[in-house]
Formats: C-alpha cells, structure tokens, sequence
C-alpha cells in the first residue's frame, strides 16, 4: 500500500506511538475547538494510522491489542473527547468486521479505513424507549431477494451524522423464536439522521436519532453467533475495556495539571498546595491515576480485544465501572481546586470545565453503573457454588488477592441481596477488583510500593462507604 499510512504500517511499535503523540498534541483540550471533528482533522489521524492496530495485515493494518489500547491512552491525555470518538471506530465498529464479517465483505469495507483519509464508522443499538434492555429492541430485519430489508429507529450513536458505515443490530419474529442480526451499512443504504441531540460534553461526537430504512446486500450480514445477544455483549465490552486506557490517559493530564495548577496559584504567602484539603485532593488525583494505570495494565496484559471477551465478562465490567467513577470524581476534584475559574468555559489556566463535561457521561453511556454493578454482584452469587459471597470473593481468582493482602471484612454482603442491595454490593466486588489489580501491577512493573499502599487505602475507603450505605439502606427500609 502507497502512501504515509503504508509507511507506518512499517514503523516499530514505538515509532508508532511515537507519532501518534505528535499528532495527538494538535488536539490539546486547551486549545483544540469544542465543535464536531471536520473530516479534514479526522483525516489527520488516521494518516498517523489511529485505526491500523484495530485491522488485520492483510488489509494493511498493525493488528495491535496493545497498540489498540495505547492509541486510545495517548489521545485522551490530550482530549479525552478525540480519544473516544477513535475508540468508537475501532473497539464498536471496526472490530465486530475484523470478528465476524465474510471475506467479501472484509474486502470491500477494510481497506478504505486503512486509507489515509479513512472514513468514520459508529455502532447502532440502542432505542428511543429501549435503552439497556436490548431484548426490547424494535428494528426489525427480514430477508429479501439478495439480502436483508432492515427498518427502525436508532438514537445516542455516537457519530450519528457523520459516520459513512455503520454495525447496526436488529432482529426479526419467526417460527423459531427471535432472532438477532448484525449487518453491515452504508449511509446511503438508507441510514439517515432524523434529529440531532445536543450532548453537554464531548463536542467532538455528535449524536441524533437515526431512521433506517435500508437494502443490505446478503455478505453484509456478520457470521455473529447462533442469533442470541451474545455477539452485542461481546461487541460493548470490547468499547467498556478500551475505559481502562481512556482513565488512564486522561488521569495523567489531570493529575499533572492539577498539581501545577495547585503549586502555581497564590493564596496570601503560600501557594494552594500548601493547604491541607487540597494536598487530600491532589492525593486523591494520584491514587486514582495509579489504580487506573493498573487496570489499563491489566486490560493490556491479560486481555485481547481480538478475542472474544465474554469470558472476561466481571472483570472488564469492573474496569468500566471502578474507572469511570474515578473520572468523574478526579475532574471535581480539579474544579474544586480551580475555584471560579474552574467553571470558566476556555480559562486560560485550567480545563476543569471541560474535563468534568467531558468525563461525567462515563457512568451513564455503555451501560449505566448501576446496571453494570447489580449484573457483576449477580455474576457472583451465581458462581459462588453455595459459598457466602464474602468467603466466595476470598478463593475467587479476580479479588482473592486483594482480600488477603488487606484483611478486607466482607461479611456484611453475605444476606439476601435485594436490587439496591445488589447495585451496592457489585461497587464492592469492583473496588475489591480494583485493589488486587494494583497488586499485580506493582508487582509486575516494580512500581512504589507506598504509590500502590496509598492507592488500596483509598479503595478501601470506598469500600468502607459502601458498608455505612448498606447500614443506611437497612435503617431507611425498617422506617418505611
């Protein structure tokens, strides 16, 4: 293949990464506009080759996992938004065609995201009226003379006016049963955007409702499983797991320019970082950084979003949710210290505004935590093989660790586990994760021992809040 993405595929991996930062400072949140990314920016990236880990050799890509994770790392230390409309492309679209899709298909629709100016692609699920319960879904497929006939209405994908291809999931009615379907479209198959949303955070994404009334040839369909909604749970973990890098970069330019700002502003004779509550809240920035940077270790080391990642269903759920409240809580913390500037949309000396924008949609889009933490806890019991769930967290593989190494007392989660209950007690499962994540990670890399120490005595603090709430759920239901 011509061309300067051809000459990247050549480069080494650190080569790679190396002018993936480069371009990725030309996106720096300071300065880089809030608008919809123009086509002429989205083509600056994928000349620097963003989405050639996400494509198999053979269709002129790097077939990366790592890389995968640390194109998406590298972005959001600059802008979390660009960060994540490449993760869309790559992790919700791109890979379920990689995965699934036929070898005519693959020919047809690989190569030109290998291009220099490769086109965007998005992943239409969700439904106005459906939300997370996918089985409710109303777009509707039937098979036609050399293909597919597909009509419904899609809402909340990312890129919904300005991708060019999309994975669309529908199902139809038979005999049988029901049945589920993954296709591959074209715009002008017949996808068109119906309305536009105005979204609070992450400008450079658009979202709207989407109409579909389309004509999709037969080797558009993705060979996706035997027609249940396995495939769909495959395809979100994959974009839930890609969180882990997208913490992690975008902790490091929280927790550097939090400190900076801190250590920069004056208040009377001393500077900001002098004041106790604000040394808590710059330790806090750290902690999380560095429980991140142990589930982006993990999500790089012991997963292949090549695969099929089903297996790694509670971990992965708990690297979404565990990373996820650690954003948004970091970028109030940076507001906090910013003051009134911090909620000054461009202030010359802060994006605290805009971080806090950015990152506060993460505990809602991908499955809403509470959703993603009731199905963890209920993974549990459902493995736990008559074992409480504390003595089953105590031998289970993923948080074993964590609980011998710091003594954890879990037996207040060993009753029966109403819903709100549940929600709670898989917050738990996720930090208990989190602690023995930053275990391996410390041993695995040679990191501070006293950077992991303080770390796990945060996450066991939230541990221990999740037990006084449990307390409180108890008192509130015996009052009525």
């Amino acid at each position: 293949m011509a061309g300067p993405v051809g000459a990247v595929v050549l480069l080494s991996s650190e080569e790679f990464i190396a002018g993936v930062e480069e371009v990725a400072s030309r996106f720096d949140a300071a300065t880089y506009p809030q608008r919809e990314l123009p086509a002429d920016d989205w083509a600056v990236l994928t000349a620097a080759g963003v989405l050639l880990p996400v494509l198999p050799a053979e269709y002129g890509g790097r077939d990366s996992h790592v890389e995968m994770c640390r194109v998406v790392e590298v972005l959001a230390e600059q802008n979390l938004a660009v960060a994540v409309y490449t993760a869309i492309v790559t992790g919700l679209a791109l890979r379920p065609v990689v995965r699934w899709a036929g070898e005519e298909a693959r020919r047809e629709i690989l190569p030109r995201f290998a291009g220099v100016r490769a086109p965007a692609a998005g992943f239409a699920s969700t439904e106005p009226g459906c939300g997370s319960a996918m089985s409710g879904l109303t777009t509707v497929f039937e098979e036609v003379q050399g293909g597919y006939r597909i009509r419904g209405r899609k809402h909340w994908q990312a890129l919904s006016a300005t991708a060019s291809w999309w994975v669309v999931v529908a199902k139809r009615e038979g005999d049988g049963g029901r049945e589920y379907a993954c296709f591959l479209m074209e715009r002008g198959d017949g996808f068109r955007t119906a309305q536009r949303y105005e979204a609070l955070g992450l400008k450079v994404i658009d979202y709207g409702i989407n109409d579909i009334d389309a004509f999709v040839p037969a080797h558009r369909r993705l060979d996706a499983g035997a027609g249940n909604l396995s495939s769909m749970v495959d395809i979100y973990l994959a974009g839930r797991a890609l969180i882990g890098a997208l913490a992690f970069g975008f902790l490091n330019r929280i927790a550097r320019e939090a400190r900076a700002y801190a250590d920069a502003r004056v208040i009377g004779r001393a500077p900001l970082s002098a004041i106790g509550f604000v040394r808590h809240r710059l330790g806090a920035i750290d902690s999380a950084r560095t429980v991140c940077a142990a589930l982006n270790h993990y999500v790089r080391t012991a997963l292949d979003l090549r695969t099929d990642l089903t297996p790694a269903f509670p971990a992965i759920q708990a690297v979404k949710t565990v990373a996820t409240e650690l954003m948004v809580s970091c970028a109030n913390h940076y507001q906090q210290l910013a003051g009134g500037e911090g909620y000054r949309s461009d202030s010359p000396t802060n994006i605290a505004a805009q971080a806090f924008l950015d990152s506060r949609v993460f505990t809602v889009f991908d499955g809403t935590n509470d959703l993603l933490s009731q199905q963890l806890a209920q993974y549990c019991v459902d493995s736990s093989d008559g074992l409480v769930l504390s003595a089953f967290l105590a031998v289970w593989a993923p948080t074993a660790p964590a609980v011998s190494a710091h003594g954890y007392d879990l037996r207040f989660l060993d009753r029966e586990l109403r819903q709100e209950h549940s929600v709670l007690a898989g917050r738990v499962i996720a930090y208990v994760f989190a602690a023995a994540r930053v275990l391996e990670w410390a041993a695995e890399t040679g990191a501070d021992a006293n950077r992991a120490r303080t770390a796990a005595e945060f996450l066991t603090a939230d541990i221990d809040r999740v037990r006084v709430e449990f307390d409180l759920l108890d008192r509130l239901t015996a009052n009525g």
